[in-house]
């Protein structure tokens, strides 16, 4: 019996821990939220094993983790954004940069063709500076660690890295879309 399906199912536990993260950080329970934080995060890197060490690649797989991310960090950026936890500034460029990336790959699909979505080295510090920062905002509501001045260093460095993968990922599928024709 093969378990080819399990990075998949891995995802969609990933999808369905979005909301009760989201409750924890509206109920101020940010010991819980941190915990199931760290499990989706835990996981997320279980599928991605998974899915390269045993050739488990599907392209529901390829569709269903990228969705996992987004929902998951967009959403605890806008629920921190709406208790007053980071600005609303910050989760609004970190979500419209995700829109235009999604915008663009959905375009891309339907009008040059199948999408062979590979982040940029940009995206994955990118990335990783975000799941840093939500990790320390976590962290600092419930425990009152790090300091403020951690998060705000952290929130910089995110400013400018989704300002420059925004612009990459624009520059180069716009580079490919024009190659095609």
């Amino acid at each position: 019996m093969s378990l080819n399906w399990l990075p998949n199912a891995i995802s969609l536990l990933r999808i369905a821990l979005v909301a009760p993260i989201l409750m924890m950080i509206l109920a101020g329970s940010f010991g819980w939220a941190l915990a199931l934080f760290w499990l989706a995060g835990f996981s997320d890197g279980v599928d991605g094993y998974l899915a390269k060490r045993f050739d488990w690649h599907t392209r529901l797989g390829a569709l269903l983790d990228p969705v996992a991310d987004k929902l998951l960090v967009a959403g605890i950026f806008m629920t921190l954004a709406y208790t007053q936890h980071i600005p609303v500034w910050l989760a609004a460029i970190v979500i419209l940069r995700d829109v235009i990336i999604v915008t663009g790959a959905i375009a891309y699909n339907f009008i040059v063709g199948p999408v062979q979505g590979e982040p940029t080295r940009i995206s994955k510090l990118n990335t990783a500076l975000q799941l840093l920062f939500l990790l320390f905002v976590l962290s600092r509501a419930g425990f009152g660690w790090p300091d403020e001045i951690a998060i705000t260093v952290l929130g910089a460095s995110i400013l400018v890295t989704v300002v420059i993968s925004g612009i990459d990922y624009v520059w180069s599928w716009s580079r490919r879309a024009w190659n095609k024709e």
